[in-house]
């Protein structure tokens, strides 16, 4: 008999559900955006290092590691509830930031912001995946356009909101996204439940076996990738700040780098559909990097252009990865996802600590362009990857 993962295979790219999934994705980011352009702030009041601040940013991602766990539990029952109070949490507890008492109250928050991140990202795209039907790459274009957009809105939100109401008006800021999880409970209740019965799920090992070479390669391709991503995206408003820029002007250049990557995220996604993936993993590792120097050694309406090629390429991996990803585990979505993630958020978490050190120890200039040298290395990697290594089902 065909199990419901398969009819989902055959249906047409639905829009309307995916693109719910994404409006709650795009609030939630916007919340968890907020943490860059504190960060100077933080590093000011409480007399931090940087290494010190690229700690916060890991408690926000240490608790990734249970989503596997989340997601192999949604592959059977229905946990829609995350993805619909996801952004609720994220509002109260980032928006919280401005009045905290101190630094280990920040890590708190960080950490219950970063459960919500959790199961929102193990659970979100694996559905949005299931109601993309043949159009995987498209439906993950949906999904990290929206992530993207929150990631670009945010910093420039609350440096906005600093700006002219002050660092006490923060809290002000949640009721945004306590109104976006009223309005994902009434989109999402509508959207079926797309879990696989337990009689039909596949033997996850054998499959995860079958694959390891694959797996092993993603994760060395988002580990390099993670350098690169992780030390631009947290420290960039401390790297400005650093060379007398204004915070409102480290908040903005971070929102630039966003935006340029919402469009590299919509566009990789649809076109690695039509040509594969492996040429778009080239491509943006190739450039990446090089804009990245090139962003260090200039200045002015220069840098700027270096900053949007950067942001382009390097977020345009991150649909293509997912939907490669996903597409070698069609029986098993959320566990498959929710594995990938929690790689992707530990990795981040540990790098962002040893940029922070090196910064420390080198200057981040010189931070950033070990980060771009480490991203060229992977370039071997993603060539010799199996270009469709699909996982078959094996079922109990």
């Amino acid at each position: 008999m065909k199990n419901n993962v398969n009819v989902l295979e055959d249906s047409k790219f639905q829009t309307s559900n995916v693109t719910a999934l994404s409006i709650g994705h795009w609030i939630f980011d916007t919340y968890q955006a907020f943490l860059p352009a504190f960060l100077p702030i933080f590093l000011n009041t409480f007399s931090l290092t940087n290494m010190q601040g690229g700690a916060l940013s890991a408690f926000n991602q240490f608790p990734s590691l249970i989503q596997p766990v989340i997601g192999y539990i949604s592959d059977r029952r229905n946990l829609r509830w995350i993805v619909i109070l996801a952004p609720a949490i994220s509002a109260v507890t980032m928006s919280l930031l401005g009045v905290v008492p101190g630094y280990w109250t920040i890590a708190l928050l960080l950490m219950i912001a970063g459960f919500s991140s959790a199961g929102l990202h193990a659970v979100g795209p694996a559905i949005a995946g299931k109601l993309s039907g043949n159009k995987i790459g498209r439906g993950m274009s949906f999904w990290m356009v929206a992530g993207e957009v929150g990631r670009a809105l945010g910093p420039l939100a609350v440096v906005t909101v600093i700006k002219f109401f002050g660092l006490k008006s923060t809290p002000l800021l949640m009721i945004f996204g306590l109104g976006a999880s009223v309005l994902l409970y009434f989109k999402l209740r509508k959207i079926p439940n797309h879990s696989v019965p337990n009689d039909e799920l596949t033997n996850w090992r054998p499959a995860l076996k079958k694959v390891a070479p694959f797996v092993l390669a993603i994760s060395a391709i988002n580990l390099s990738v993670a350098f690169l991503a992780s030390g631009i995206s947290t420290f960039l408003p401390i790297y400005l700040t650093g060379q007398g820029s204004t915070l409102w002007f480290a908040g903005a250049s971070l929102t630039i780098l966003q935006i340029a990557g919402v469009a590299g995220a919509l566009v990789s996604g649809i076109w690695s559909d039509k040509i594969g993936r492996k040429p778009l993993l080239i491509s943006a590792i190739l450039i990446s990097p090089i804009a990245l120097v090139l962003f260090v050694y200039t200045s002015g309406f220069l840098r700027i252009v270096f900053l949007l090629i950067m942001g382009f390429a390097m977020i345009s991996v991150q649909p293509v990865l997912m939907a490669w990803i996903q597409q070698s585990y069609p029986d098993q979505r959320a566990l498959a996802n929710g594995s990938y993630m929690a790689i992707t958020f530990v990795i981040r978490s540990g790098i962002v600590i040893v940029i922070g050190w090196m910064g420390d120890q080198l200057g981040l200039s010189n931070a950033f362009l070990v980060c771009a040298g480490i991203m060229l290395i992977t370039l071997p990697i993603v060539m010799l990857t199996p270009t469709n290594p699909i996982a078959k089902p094996i079922v109990k």
